[in-house]
């Protein structure tokens, strides 16, 4: 039946919109009755609320433009190795990893404006392209570092590189994104959020509006998705990156050769200490006359 008609009742709250109705069982040729009618109440819930996704694109830098700063952008990418010298190409998303494996980001700014300087204050790992997800793992936070995996690499002002091993959330879900909140500040100016660094208690409101004309707001950043694979997969996204899957399996293979060459060399040797050799006396040896003979 349709939505608007046939006696259909519209409710709402703060999630969803509900269409509800009864279906029943009198005979519209009678007036009266002395049965029960039978009567079905339903109802259609809608939500209000809705994540989209528009598949397995890379994400093109972030542009803004506020005022005392003027047009900036942020991009953030997956390179390669920790040399950082390339970056994941944009045709091989979504970035295929195995778990514990190295993976190398990398956020950077550009500005209009000289003398200023980029900071990463949080960083969360969502398993869908939504910042905000319930599901969420959180990597760096008030600019601390959270997981024990991460390394900091060397940095410029303008950029900021750091590493982690690769993860998998519990349950149902094979990828990973990476969302990050990041800012601009004037160089050198001690008062700003840059400067401060990693800050262990939340106590940047009372300083906030004071430094505001020397940083950015916050701007949400996130890239992916990271494709968790299994061991049974042939297919090695990165072998530049030096900590993948194909040497792990090489180096177990060559351990375990070694160990089993050891093995035998021990079992080798323990059997000759144990052979006892007496030496045996020369068949023309003169026999004692005093000793018995059988």
């Amino acid at each position: 039946m349709p939505l608007g008609s046939c006696g259909t009742l519209v409710e709402e709250d703060d999630d969803s919109i509900i269409f509800t109705n009864v279906i029943t069982s009198a005979d519209k040729r009678k007036i009266v009755s002395r049965q029960h009618d039978v009567e079905i109440s339903f109802s259609c819930s809608f939500p209000k609320r809705t994540n989209l996704t528009l598949g397995f694109r890379h994400k093109n830098p972030y542009a803004f433009n506020e005022k005392g700063f003027g047009a900036f952008t942020f991009q953030f990418e997956f390179f390669e190795s920790q040399r950082f010298r390339k970056q994941v190409n944009a045709s091989s998303y979504p970035v295929e990893v195995y778990l514990k494996q190295m993976i190398f980001m990398q956020i950077e700014a550009t500005s209009s404006i000289p003398n200023t300087e980029l900071f990463v204050e949080s960083c969360r790992a969502t398993p869908y392209d939504n910042p905000n997800s319930r599901i969420s793992y959180t990597i760096i936070e008030n600019g601390c570092v959270k997981d024990e995996t991460v390394q900091i690499f060397p940095s410029s002002k303008s950029n900021f590189r750091f590493g982690m091993e690769a993860f998998e959330f519990i349950g149902a879900h094979e990828e990973v994104y990476i969302a990050c909140s990041v800012l601009l500040c004037e160089s050198g100016n001690p008062e700003t959020r840059c400067s401060q660094g990693c800050i262990r208690s939340d106590s940047l409101n009372d300083r906030s509006r004071r430094d505001a004309p020397a940083q950015t707001s916050r701007h949400s950043i996130s890239q992916g998705p990271l494709r968790l694979l299994r061991h049974s997969d042939t297919k090695v996204s990165h072998p530049d990156a030096g900590s993948g899957p194909g040497l792990y399996l090489g180096l177990n293979l060559v351990f375990a050769v070694c160990c089993l060459l050891v093995c035998g060399l021990v079992i080798y040797r323990s059997r000759r200490t144990r052979a006892k050799y007496q030496r045996l006396p020369a068949a023309d040896s003169p026999v004692d006359s005093d000793r018995p003979v059988d």
